[in-house]
């Protein structure tokens, strides 16, 4: 069964649009069926582009730490789209592919240090309907990473959720870019916990 999105995708079309789609080739390896999705609202989805990539300017919290909380956050929303995309981009910066492909199974795994396990159990309570984030876990980060990378946690977390519930919410899925790249498959989250993708 094809999946298909709840709002159809257009034509990425005109000079503006081969510029949007050069960028996304040399940043994704592809253009993400999503982003005909996305033409239907270009100052949506330009101002939600701006704003991702202004987070990744950010430099407070540690590269691998934020990608392994975007990533505990994609699989606590049921974002497969973003889940994959944060698993690419792991592989893309050099950082532990075998960690990033196992954060849907973190608990159970053996492979995540303390610090890790802090911050995706914080991306996770953060992700939850209402947020579950505790004053003991946060004290927890505070006396780890100091305020300044507790506050970009906080931060890229709340970015992912909006973005992750509006991709689930107009059915955009994963584009497989982590199968583009040949990663192996993202472990699968254990059973009973719920997937929107």
């Amino acid at each position: 069964m094809t999946k298909t999105t709840r709002i159809p995708a257009v034509k990425v079309t005109g000079p503006f649009g081969a510029l949007v789609k050069a960028v996304a080739r040399r940043k994704l390896g592809l253009v993400p069926d999503s982003l005909g999705v996305m033409w239907q609202h270009r100052p949506v989805m330009m101002d939600m582009m701006s704003f991702g990539g202004k987070t990744e300017k950010w430099h407070e919290l540690d590269l691998g730490l934020s990608t392994l909380a975007t990533m505990a956050a994609a699989a606590t929303v049921g974002c497969s789209f973003c889940l994959d995309l944060h698993y690419f981009m792991a592989h893309d910066r050099g950082l532990d592919e075998d960690k990033a492909r196992e954060v849907p199974i973190w608990r159970e795994s053996t492979r995540f240090t303390r610090l890790e396990r802090l911050v995706m159990e914080y991306a996770e309570a953060m992700s939850q309907t209402p947020p579950a984030v505790t004053d003991e876990l946060s004290d927890a980060l505070l006396a780890e990473i100091g305020a300044p990378a507790l506050l970009e946690l906080a931060a890229k977390v709340g970015y992912l959720n909006a973005t992750a519930r509006t991709n689930i919410a107009l059915g955009i899925h994963s584009d497989g870019f982590a199968d583009a790249c040949g990663l192996a498959p993202l472990a699968a989250a254990p059973a009973g916990v719920a997937s929107h993708a």
